[in-house]
């Protein structure tokens, strides 16, 4: 599947620290002033600035999105392709994998590895670095901390002193490509969870570190082989004769032939009504549907509609 390209989506969102924050730095520094633990750092907008790491943002994304597969449906293969499952990272060997062709390793892999990939078939996650979006709004302060004995009840490890951030915006994109509703769906339920405070990022979360606040600016669902029939004005994949409502909100799926879907274990039907009208993309070649904000017609809308076709499968497995 990823010799083509049948569905793309970016969500285009900002974090914003509940309190403070800290992703350490992977090495410390000779310079005595400076505290034991840095924030992670790097040269953007033309001077220096801490900034939150996409690999690490994917990793607390992953880990959330594998905890609620495993509380819905399995944590080891059940061999039924209707129960959704994710592996364990740790024991996990892949013997399962070896020796299969392309179609059937994406098949048999967890719902979760079909999103953000292992070690036989490549993520269709990507995420940005989150940089701040005002420079001068962030703030960083410096804490001091000790580690205690449990037993004696006295200082184990300490004083240390750490650095954290506690103010600013962070803006970061999110861009899933060949993704179904499904996959879609548990994306936004991990955002969702990640605003509500469920899990955190970075360094201490178990010390009330790492909690935000996700605010949505915009979402874009691209179908870059399709196109608007001005007859019907229906959404039609180029050069055939497969066409959808204009307000439809299309998995991967929908874009294979019945024997490719079962072939790689995509569901078919796989689309969403949505409000949005899909509209033509720049160069007139493609088309995509947009979202703006976070209100009822915003990226929550979308993430609604992807939702319920998780939901679907989840039902579905249970009958």
């Amino acid at each position: 599947m990823h010799k083509r390209f049948v569905n793309h989506c970016t969500i285009d969102l900002t974090l914003i620290p509940d309190g403070p924050i800290l992703i350490k730095s992977g090495k410390e520094g000779a310079n005595p002033t400076k505290p034991d633990m840095e924030f992670v750092e790097t040269y953007h907008a033309g001077g220096r600035s801490i900034y939150l790491p996409g690999s690490g943002l994917k990793g607390a994304i992953r880990a959330h999105a594998e905890r609620i597969v495993r509380t819905v449906g399995r944590d080891s293969n059940p061999n039924d392709p209707k129960i959704v499952w994710a592996n364990d990272p740790i024991n996990d060997k892949y013997d399962y994998l070896k020796d299969l062709p392309a179609p059937k390793i994406y098949q048999k892999s967890s719902f979760t590895d079909r999103i953000f990939g292992n070690t036989s078939i490549a993520s269709r996650v990507r995420i940005e670095d989150a940089y701040p979006v005002d420079k001068s709004k962030v703030k960083i302060e410096e804490r001091n901390g000790v580690a205690i004995d449990r037993v004696f009840g006295s200082v184990a490890v300490g004083p240390f002193n750490y650095q954290v951030c506690t103010a600013g915006e962070f803006r970061t994109k999110i861009h899933l490509k060949n993704f179904s509703l499904a996959q879609l769906g548990l994306i936004g339920l991990v955002l969702r969870d990640l605003n509500e405070g469920w899990f955190g990022i970075g360094f201490a979360k178990s010390r009330g570190l790492g909690t935000v606040t996700v605010k949505y600016n915009s979402a874009v669902v691209q179908y870059p082989g399709c196109e608007i029939k001005k007859e019907t004005q229906q959404i039609c994949q180029i050069g055939k004769q497969i066409g959808w409502k204009r307000n439809s909100l299309l998995g991967a799926g929908e874009f294979l032939s019945n024997e490719e879907a079962e072939e790689y274990g995509f569901r078919k039907p796989d689309l969403q009504t949505t409000p949005k009208g899909a509209e033509s993309m720049d160069l007139d070649f493609g088309v995509q549907l947009s979202w703006q904000g976070e209100g009822d017609a915003g990226v929550p809308n979308l993430f609604l509609s992807a939702v319920r076709a998780w939901s679907e499968i989840l039902r579905g497995a249970a009958t």
